[in-house]
């Protein structure tokens, strides 16, 4: 009597990117691919290519490399963290699924490990299913849409499509606002309460928000509700946007900008933290904890604080579990429906 063979089931963790390398040829070929994509900058790519080759790649490479290196490991944090994070998910889920021959896997859209690298392995290894996490709380055409992008260009090319189940975002889920909402507890439980609780989410350009982009709406939800979960009074935090590229408007409150406006008007202390990241990276310990640090106390400010983004906390990892979780137990009820 035969027995029924295991479901192939893979999870794809997917973060955005980072180099290979705290050198500048390795940020130029990080930079380069980034940069090419149009959900990333939507200018005409012929006139975009120009710019990108005769004024940003030549130059900017050896700047960016410099910022890796003041927070460079073993590793690109990202990626250590990314790492961390598919192991942890690994041993939890084989334990709850034995039905399943269950994988978890980790893909970058941008450098290593790449998904256009994982997608042609899943080709030679065909899944019975496939559920791709974009770590990204708050979904945005230029974050998590590059995935969806990717799977687009994948599956015309495969006979034997596995299903396929997308985790578009959670920037309200409660485990979500709850993690967030501990790790300002745990900081100020070891460090202190400031004036102010600055809550800087990575920015996009403000004519991609007009065009529908629904990003900019998600932060503010998950900064109201991180407040009310701590019990903020409205003058005790706000929510800004950082990392502007180009001389585009994008949406506002500007976190450098503000910063400075609260440093002028006599606020000394703040508390500063990034919801939109998953996973600690150039543009949290570098941006937001060194050069924001320098901009705020250079304007009268007098203590500066970043609360490290949730990485691989255990409620953090509860969170993620909990969501793969959910499209696990569908998929597992599906397959038991079949059978009966």
């Amino acid at each position: 009597m035969s027995t029924a063979t295991k479901a192939k089931v893979t999870v794809i963790l997917a973060n955005l990117g980072t180099p290979d390398a705290p050198t500048a040829s390795a940020v130029r070929r990080f930079l380069d691919q980034f940069l090419s994509d149009q959900r990333v900058i939507e200018i005409p790519k012929p006139l975009w290519q120009i710019i990108l080759r005769l004024f940003i790649l030549p130059f900017r490479p050896k700047r960016v490399a410099h910022a890796y290196e003041m927070v460079w490991g073993n590793d690109s944090p990202m990626r250590e963290i990314l790492l961390t994070q598919v192991a942890a998910l690994q041993q939890q889920l084989i334990l709850q699924y034995p039905e399943f021959e269950l994988n978890i896997v980790p893909a970058m859209t941008y450098g290593n490990p790449g998904i256009q690298s994982l997608l042609t392995e899943l080709s030679q290894n065909p899944q019975d299913h496939i559920v791709l996490f974009p770590l990204f709380p708050q979904y945005s055409a230029t974050s998590s849409a590059p995935l969806y992008d990717a799977f687009a260009k994948w599956i015309p090319k495969q006979r034997n499509l596995p299903g396929l189940s997308i985790i578009r975002d959670y920037y309200q889920h409660p485990l979500y606002i709850q993690a967030l909402a501990q790790s300002v507890r745990d900081f100020r439980a070891e460090h202190g309460v400031t004036e102010k609780l600055l809550m800087s989410f990575h920015g996009i350009p403000q004519p991609y928000a007009d065009k529908g982009d629904p990003y900019a709406d998600r932060c503010r939800i998950t900064g109201q509700l991180v407040a009310a979960e701590l019990g903020l009074a409205e003058n005790e935090w706000a929510i800004s946007f950082q990392s502007r590229f180009g001389k585009q408007e994008w949406v506002k409150p500007y976190t450098d900008v503000l910063l400075a406006e609260w440093a002028a008007q006599g606020v000394k202390s703040v508390q500063i933290m990034s919801p939109a990241f998953s996973a600690d990276c150039l543009e949290t310990l570098e941006e937001l904890a060194i050069q924001n640090a320098e901009l705020f106390l250079s304007q009268g400010g007098e203590r500066y604080q970043y609360i490290p983004a949730l990485n691989s906390r255990g409620d953090h990892l509860q969170l993620l579990n909990t969501l793969v979780q959910a499209n696990l137990d569908a998929l597992k009820q599906t397959l038991a429906s079949k059978t009966n």
